[in-house]
């Protein structure tokens, strides 16, 4: 299945499973929901279990809203995770791949 990207990032395409943001290590044990409250999509999902928050890949519209609001800079689109904390973008695919 293959999904338009929103305005933000008008050409790019991507298919299942290919994330438009990811959420890294600084979200570990801090959970603050900010990220859930402005999200227009309810695609950010966690249990009690989970130590972080994970955005759904397929249900995420690439708005931008939780990354401006999370209060330790824990998400980021998936071209501009920093290189160490590239491996949140498989981890973040194998949380929905359960």
């Amino acid at each position: 299945m293959i999904h338009f990207i929103s305005p933000t990032r008008p050409l790019l395409w991507r298919n299942r499973l290919d994330m438009a943001y990811v959420i890294t290590e600084p979200c570990i044990d801090v959970k603050d929901a900010s990220c859930l409250d402005v999200c227009p999509v309810d695609c950010i999902y966690t249990t009690d279990a989970d130590k972080m928050y994970f955005i759904h890949p397929d249900e995420c519209i690439d708005c931008g809203a939780c990354e401006s609001v999370c209060p330790v800079s824990a998400i980021f689109p998936e071209d501009a995770v920093p290189d160490k904390w590239k491996n949140y973008t498989e981890i973040n695919k194998a949380y929905f791949n359960k």
